[in-house]
């Protein structure tokens, strides 16, 4: 049963047919959304100066999320497979197990920036909900360029 999807082939579409430029392209997507994630999490930051309206430790969660961006994107793919990467204590391993720490600590800051949102901003007699939104946008889009930066470009254009 397994490879069941092999033989399956989306069609192609030439519009969005990167060739060389992909890493070039994956690359500046993934800078402009972590920017604006920082962005929105600073102008709401600006906005709200007093610790009871946006509450200092709430940026933990970015902090917590930009840390995971350097850890998945420190690992490359051929480390992951093992095609480059079999020496040191743990070879394959210990690029797998770092990968996956950098992948918990990545949804475990987007949980928890979903968390400060609904549960000190949208619950009823919260006066501002903009501190709460800034946060979880901030998370989620350093999560997306996370992704994008890490399985977006390609390793083949490296050699």
């Amino acid at each position: 049963m397994s490879g069941f999807l092999d033989n399956c082939q989306w069609p192609r579409c030439e519009c969005i047919e990167l060739g060389e430029r992909r890493n070039f392209v994956a690359s500046i997507v993934a800078g402009v959304l972590f920017f604006t994630g920082w962005w929105i999490v600073i102008d709401a930051a600006a906005s709200f100066p007093d610790q009871k309206d946006f509450h200092h430790a709430c940026h933990t969660c970015g902090v917590i999320g930009t840390v995971a961006f350097f850890l998945i994107n420190s690992v490359s793919n051929g480390q992951i497979r093992g095609d480059s990467y079999n020496t040191g204590c743990l070879g394959q391993t210990a690029a797998r197990v770092w990968l996956f720490i950098g992948f918990l600590l990545g949804f475990g800051a987007l949980i928890a920036a979903s968390w400060i949102l609904f549960g000190l901003y949208v619950v009823p007699g919260a006066e501002h909900e903009w501190p709460g939104i800034a946060v979880f946008l901030q998370n989620a889009l350093i999560f997306f360029s996370t992704i994008i930066f890490k399985f977006g470009r390609t390793e083949d254009l490296w050699t």
